[in-house]
């Protein structure tokens, strides 16, 4: 069973860009996407300040964001790197088996990945990460490098959204439907 401590919550920052993202989005009515909560049961409260302390995990979770753009069902999960290449330690095989269901079931299903070193923000579709990600089970590298990140699939900040990331899941879209 998972732990929480009060360190946790690093990919916090980015998380909220995201999520003032998602805000904009849905008052421009071009998206609802909405950030979905770990279940966790407390152990340790702070009471003068209000805070958890230590907490556990219920259950695993699927992904960190759910929604729809335009009528298209997507789901994501935000991921941070400081290390040039995005360590697949990070995601694990509930996540994969969820997010390669969803993509059968017609939906969009990615990961937005933070390259902190170089403060660039990637789209990387589902079929990328399951590639590097079965790659890692058999033996093979155990990280899904800088290289594999498409600069057509960089997400900038741009007309008023910090993580304007519906640029490239259509780009993904319109890609898919050439091929």
């Amino acid at each position: 069973m998972a732990y929480w401590s009060g360190r946790g919550l690093r990919g916090s920052a980015f998380e909220e860009m995201i999520n003032i993202t998602n805000k904009l989005y849905s008052d421009k009515n071009l998206a609802v996407v909405q950030k979905i909560p770990t279940p966790i049961t407390p152990l340790k409260m702070d009471k003068s300040r209000g805070l958890i302390t230590s907490a556990y995990f219920e259950k695993k979770s699927t992904v960190d964001y759910m929604g729809a753009a335009q009528g298209i069902p997507i789901c994501f999960d935000a991921k941070e790197t400081e290390q040039g290449r995005l360590p697949l330690q990070n995601i694990h095989e509930h996540q994969v088996d969820f997010m390669r269901a969803f993509k059968m079931q017609g939906g969009v299903s990615f990961l937005l990945v933070h390259c902190k070193d170089k403060n660039e923000i990637y789209f990387v579709s589902v079929e990328v990460m399951y590639y590097y990600w079965r790659l890692s089970r058999q033996g093979g590298r155990k990280s899904i490098p800088y290289d594999a990140f498409e600069e057509k699939y960089r997400v900038r900040s741009d007309e008023g959204f910090p993580v304007h990331y519906l640029e490239a899941v259509n780009t993904y879209i319109m890609s898919n439907d050439e091929a």
